[in-house]
């Protein structure tokens, strides 16, 4: 018998569910609907392609998800991840100027309102 097939959603408090919604809705172009949330069909996106949702544990004293003290990093898939960071400066928001190329694909962070740091991924050609 399979257990656990994937991720079936993220979820986390905010102090303003609303505001930060419009914030994800504005700045990443999530389709947050009245319900206050997204249903992402990532791979309707690129039927040809293969991909990956991950889930992973790290130590309890990382630094990977500094500076947010929250104890969770959302990683979102991103398309033109030099774009969006590019675009994300022009807004105001809190960018990251690391940037990460590897064989894993293209990373980027952002800070939201609350404090969160989100990662972004662009990754690599065909997944």
């Amino acid at each position: 018998m399979r257990r656990v097939t994937g991720i079936g959603g993220v979820f986390f408090k905010a102090k303003d569910p609303k505001a930060l919604g419009e914030w994800y809705r504005t700045h990443l172009g999530m389709n947050v609907e009245a319900w206050g949330g997204v249903a992402f069909r990532w791979a309707d996106d690129n039927p040809g392609a293969t991909g990956t949702t991950v889930w992973s544990t790290f130590k309890q004293d990382t630094t990977h998800f500094a500076p947010s003290t929250a104890s969770f990093m959302i990683n979102y898939r991103v398309a033109d991840l030099h774009g969006l960071l590019a675009k994300l400066r022009e807004e105001g928001c809190a960018v990251e100027e690391k940037f990460d190329d590897s064989e894993y694909g293209k990373f980027g962070w952002v800070m939201d309102p609350e404090g969160n740091r989100l990662e972004l991924w662009q990754p690599p050609e065909g997944q």
